[in-house]
């Protein structure tokens, strides 16, 4: 089973078209050296008149997006119903994650409903690889976060439990 480091989420705006190429040529540099990896990103382009293009990219193969949708759906499972929800949480984040990507065409309409006419938007999911020895370092030592503003598994349980809560007072 292949480790994941901790995964940040984020979000930029970008103004018109001053792309100087310098974004692309850091990210390659950050990824030979394993310190990130692009776990999913989306790229969504408005121009003046309002036509969108969008475009998505994944460091992760097909096994290993499905291995991490599994993992996330777990976690949202066990927030959801407790040990019982592993299981079953773990088959639906595989499923969902089965076509290569977290985004879909609700998540680009919702960046294209968000930046007005002559801008552009990107959604990266970043997985820091730097962070894996290190965290199992502190692990080691009986150390734990105090706080931070990553994703981490306490959040996609904090999310499942939402889910539930929100699910038992529909139905």
């Amino acid at each position: 089973m292949q480790e994941f480091g901790p995964v940040q989420i984020l979000m930029l705006g970008f103004e018109g078209d001053k792309f100087s190429g310098e974004i692309i040529p850091e990210l390659q540099r950050l990824r030979e050296h394993d310190i990130v990896r692009l776990v999913d990103l989306l790229f969504v382009n408005k121009d003046a008149d309002g036509n969108l293009s969008s475009v998505e990219h994944s460091d992760l193969s097909a096994e290993e997006f499905q291995e991490l949708g599994a993992l996330i759906g777990a976690l949202i499972g066990v927030g959801a119903e407790g040990e019982e929800g592993l299981e079953t949480g773990a088959e639906a984040g595989a499923a969902a994650s089965a076509g290569g990507t977290f985004f879909d065409q609700e998540e680009i309409w919702d960046v294209a409903d968000a930046i007005p006419p002559g801008s552009s938007a990107a959604i990266a999911l970043i997985e820091h690889r730097w962070a894996i020895p290190l965290r199992d370092a502190i692990g080691r030592a009986g150390g734990y976060t105090v706080s931070d503003e990553w994703v981490h598994p306490k959040d996609l349980i904090a999310a499942g439990q939402l889910l539930q809560a929100k699910q038992a007072s529909t139905g």
